[in-house]
């Protein structure tokens, strides 16, 4: 019988508490223990028995560990990765993976020293729908595809752009940290249609155009668009942002000569829009929890879903956004201030039809003319 792993999970509040009810599943189902949680703030009472630390260090200094959850701030991911792994643990760690290209370069290279895997906690890769649509459009049922497109419309409060010290922030005391829309909020949407458009190393991705603004009193980027070319031609433009009037549902599409697909990638579900049909074809589609997947790969070998290795191509991205111009700030006149029941917040007019048609016409808000985006970034 095969031994339950022992597990830590550092971050156990906010998105981490997510971490402990998944292990909490996996230990009930008797393939893993929850040793250990780190955290400054104090676990509750769902977590007695299990012992506890005030940072990701000790617990890992301390504990003898087959897996290490981080779901720890960016800036924080290198370095406690390294631990994890020199400690002989597996990571399961929370994107965006680093907060720059060079350290994922030295984050892959840890896994392979160590021989030790590193699962990058982007939970739509974990959906079968992403081979369902990539062979949808192999197999010819859209046409010859046209282009590939990432749409994200949030609605995000000042507050939130409060809630740390590195939110919304490009570097904090000189280290990187690009919290922006298109990096961490919204990284999903774009590691997803990379995944769709068959781009994962980081010689997948050609160049990167970014044209990215901001309405709020914040370093980083919260109404955002890109267009970024693929090696084999492909190009896939994104609209992700953080200041819209409500909150949709996010999406990937897929243009094509004969049809539009519709990835809702936190929904699982796929739909093809065909010519002349009333309604979309519409299937659901199974997604495999990537601590599950993690545990089976380090027990019986299963391919993982989202090595690091996978995940090249959005750090590309993530590298062009950090290394390009700060965004540019959106005239006062073009936002409207909101106060309701979740805090204020600032919204941008109109920007849902703009995003809309950054993806369906893959081009730029620029490109577009849209009226915030009166000049390219510097």
């Amino acid at each position: 019988m095969t031994q339950p792993l022992s597990v830590g999970i550092a971050g156990i509040h906010g998105h981490g508490a997510g971490h402990v009810v998944t292990a909490r599943e996996l230990e009930r189902a008797g393939r893993i223990r929850l040793v250990a949680v780190a955290d400054p703030r104090a676990p509750g009472p769902d977590l007695d028995g299990v012992r506890a630390y005030p940072d990701a260090e000790r617990m890992i200094d301390a504990e003898d560990l087959d897996i290490v959850v981080l779901s720890t701030p960016m800036h924080t991911h290198l370095p406690l990765a390294h631990a994890a792994l020199r400690a002989g643990a597996h990571v399961l760690l929370e994107k965006p993976p680093t907060p720059t290209l060079a350290d994922f370069e030295r984050l892959v290279a840890a896994s392979a020293d160590t021989g030790r895997a590193v699962q990058i906690g982007f939970q739509s890769l974990g959906s079968s729908a992403i081979d369902a649509v990539r062979d949808l459009v192999a197999s010819g049922a859209i046409g010859e595809p046209l282009g590939y497109g990432a749409l994200g419309t949030w609605p995000r409060t000042e507050q939130y752009w409060r809630r740390a010290a590195w939110a919304g922030r490009r570097t904090l005391d000189g280290v990187p940290v690009v919290d922006g829309a298109v990096t961490n909020p919204l990284a999903h949407a774009v590691a997803t249609s990379l995944a769709v458009a068959g781009a994962r190393a980081v010689t997948d991705v050609a160049g990167v155009r970014l044209d990215l603004y901001r309405a709020n009193d914040i370093e980083a980027d919260d109404t955002s668009s890109l267009v970024v070319d693929l090696a084999d031609g492909a190009r896939v433009a994104g609209a992700l942002s953080l200041t819209a009037a409500t909150r949709a549902e996010p999406c990937v599409v897929v243009r094509g000569a004969e049809a539009r697909l519709v990835l809702w990638y936190t929904l699982d579900l796929v739909q093809v829009f065909r010519r002349g049909a009333e309604l979309p074809a519409t299937t659901a589609h199974e997604r495999t929890g990537l601590l599950a997947n993690l545990v089976d790969h380090v027990q019986h070998g299963t391919p993982l879903l989202v090595p690091a290795t996978s995940t090249g191509a959005f750090m590309r991205v993530l590298e062009a956004v950090r290394t390009g111009a700060a965004p540019t700030p959106i005239e006062p006149s073009f936002i409207e201030r909101v106060t309701d029941a979740d805090g204020d917040r600032r919204v941008v007019r109109d920007l849902e039809a703009w995003s809309e048609r950054v993806v369906l016409e893959g081009r730029t808000f620029n490109e577009l003319g849209a009226p915030w985006a009166i000049a390219p970034p510097a």
